[in-house]
């Protein structure tokens, strides 16, 4: 199986509360750019986001790309969340190839619990694909990431 972390798009400043805040113009650029080639190199049969505005406008770019794509709603994978519970309940989720939007610093945590490796940051909008043949700590291999335009 594979799962492919995204962290979302640049995000305007925090001018209203977290979950709120939306992504900018840019941001909507850089999610584009990542669903373009996540789901042109992939097949994801399973969506799953954060709750927060900006990882659901970054899944959006998805959707338009593979709209028959099944989509839940993780309430536990915002940027203060337990990457260990997050991953528990990733890993009871039916799919052959899983994309997972969230947030830092959670989905580096996340990506650090499957390879057994020290949490790396995501650029925004980078997309790092792992496989594995079932979900447990240690148990998966990086195969692939991609990174879109940054603002700098």
């Amino acid at each position: 199986m594979k799962i492919i972390l995204v962290r979302h798009g640049q995000a305007e400043d925090e001018t209203r509360p977290d979950s709120a805040r939306q992504l900018t113009d840019f941001g909507q650029q850089q999610a584009a750019q990542t669903a373009e080639y996540v789901t042109t190199h992939y097949s994801p049969d399973r969506f799953v986001v954060s709750p927060y505005i900006r990882a659901q406008q970054t899944l959006s770019a998805f959707q338009s790309r593979a709209p028959q794509v099944a989509l839940s709603v993780q309430d536990n994978i915002t940027p203060s969340d337990d990457a260990r519970q997050a991953l528990i309940d990733i890993a009871n989720i039916e799919a052959e190839c899983l994309v997972v939007v969230c947030h830092m610093s959670i989905v580096a945590y996340i990506a650090g619990l499957l390879t057994g490796d020290y949490p790396e940051s995501f650029s925004l909008a980078e997309a790092r694909v792992f496989d594995m043949e079932f979900v447990m700590t240690g148990m998966a291999t990086e195969v692939d990431r991609f990174v879109p335009n940054q603002p700098y």
